[in-house]
């Protein structure tokens, strides 16, 4: 049977960029942005996307687009014969479930929201008790079990289809309503009284409050943020790459992805900061950003309701992109290592994911006592172990799969990269990839277990 491909470029980009765009983009960026200086923090994350970002995306495209096969059977295409490579793969596979087993959970609070701004349950709550509505939810089981079915089965829905007319089309209008939706609500920030000072700690270098974070700080923050943004590590791009044409360089397009997610960060911080500015409400980071302070703010706001809807509209896209570009990878490996039709993979995995995020569902409210590594609850366990073991273990592995001897080896990985129209990866980058990335993908590793 011959392999579906995506139907147009844009197609592919939006689509890879929708896995790179997620919540970490909205409720993260901007707050580590203000902590570290603004435009300083800026430059060194702009900095190591190029160096290492773009390069380990590049990988596992390339990976996908040589073998045209999902990640298990596209290390078996092309590892030298005897070796095990492909070993990886399964752990690639096993940590796109542990993702959407709490993922799902959290895409699942954006869409609750996004119902209750639409149909008003915040125009008569006060400020001062939108706390305890993100409270409230969390020890709601059935409620929160509902977004998160839904969200999920959407998520299928649109894989089970196909790649051009489920995964492309869908991912596309979103995308495009994101990207549409991100300017409006960034626009409207930005004509608020007092937005000006909002942007000026934003964006603006601080070298003072660089400083007295710790340059240090900035730049390792920096490093961890433009590493993990792409989701690299599981494999998550390599199965785009699989349906990816040879018309363009996997360079150029590793760079225009790089782009996209890096647009919506900033423009993130941009409705943000000018809008808590305005309002005088303090920026915080994590949910308590998305879940307590926006919603602050937009209950202060002239047509708060409305800006309100808009803002977890955009949150949904963000997070349901990534839902669908993971589910994809886990159909698409199913269909390859097992043989199953389309369908019977979708609904197979419907299956194994729905119970599969009930225990972080139940992590807030029945199973609330439980704490696992370091004394973390349900998500934080799990979102531990894919962020600071599986993202930087995986890249580590696909950059020495794609540089050392033993393994792709280098020049079939710069003459994959290189074919088509587009920006080059310059041959004489062979050491930097074969032993600076990796040293820098160690250092993250590190720091991760360390923290």
């Amino acid at each position: 049977m011959e392999r579906e491909s995506f139907k147009s470029r844009l197609g592919f980009l939006l689509v890879s960029a929708g896995c790179a765009i997620g919540i970490g983009n909205v409720w993260k960026f901007p707050f580590i942005t203000g902590q570290n200086g603004g435009g300083v923090f800026v430059f060194f994350y702009l900095l190591f996307l190029v160096i290492m970002g773009a390069p380990v995306l590049a990988m596992e495209l390339s990976v996908g687009r040589a073998s045209r096969k999902s990640v298990i059977q596209g290390y078996k295409a092309l590892e030298p014969k005897g070796s095990k490579w492909h070993v990886h793969g399964w752990f690639c596979i096993a940590g796109c479930y542990l993702l959407m087993m709490y993922y799902t959970t959290v895409s699942g609070w954006m869409l609750d929201y996004f119902v209750k701004f639409l149909t008003g349950k915040f125009d008569t709550v006060k400020a001062d008790v939108v706390p305890n509505v993100f409270t409230d939810m969390l020890g709601n089981t059935g409620e929160m079990a509902l977004f998160m079915i839904v969200t999920v089965a959407a998520g299928i829905l649109v894989c089970s289809i196909g790649i051009q007319n489920g995964v492309e089309r869908i991912s596309k209008v979103m995308m495009l309503c994101l990207l549409a939706l991100i300017v409006i609500l960034a626009v409207h920030s930005l004509l608020l009284p007092g937005a000006k000072e909002g942007v000026k700690f934003y964006l603006l270098p601080d070298f003072k409050r660089a400083m007295d974070n710790g340059i240090g700080a900035a730049i390792t923050a920096a490093m961890n943020q433009s590493f993990f943004t792409l989701s690299i590590g599981i494999s998550s791009m390599e199965i785009f790459g699989s349906y990816l044409s040879k018309d363009y360089s996997i360079g150029g397009e590793s760079l225009r992805i790089c782009v996209l997610d890096t647009f919506v960060a900033i423009m993130s911080g941009l409705i943000i900061f000018p809008a808590c500015f305005s309002y005088g409400i303090e920026t915080t980071a994590g949910p308590s950003l998305i879940f307590i302070t926006l919603p602050q703010v937009f209950i202060h706001m002239a047509g708060g309701r409305i800006w309100g809807t808009l803002f977890f509209l955009f949150m949904t896209f963000a997070s349901l992109s990534t839902v669908i570009a993971v589910f994809e990878n886990l159909i698409a490996a199913c269909i390859d290592n097992f043989g199953w039709s389309r369908g019977k993979s979708s609904i197979i995995n419907l299956v194994i994911l729905l119970i599969g995020s009930l225990p972080c569902v139940f992590g807030y409210n029945i199973w609330s006592g439980i704490h696992l590594i370091g004394g973390r609850d349900i998500l934080d366990t799990e979102d531990f172990i894919v962020s600071n073991l599986l993202l930087p273990i995986g890249s580590l592995i696909f950059a020495l799969f794609c540089t050392v001897k033993y393994g792709w080896g280098f020049d079939n990985f710069i003459k994959e990269a290189n074919t088509g129209k587009g920006a080059k990866i310059p041959r004489g980058l062979k050491y930097y990839f074969m032993i600076v990335l990796p040293i820098l993908i160690l250092v993250i590793l590190v720091q991760g277990l360390i923290a």
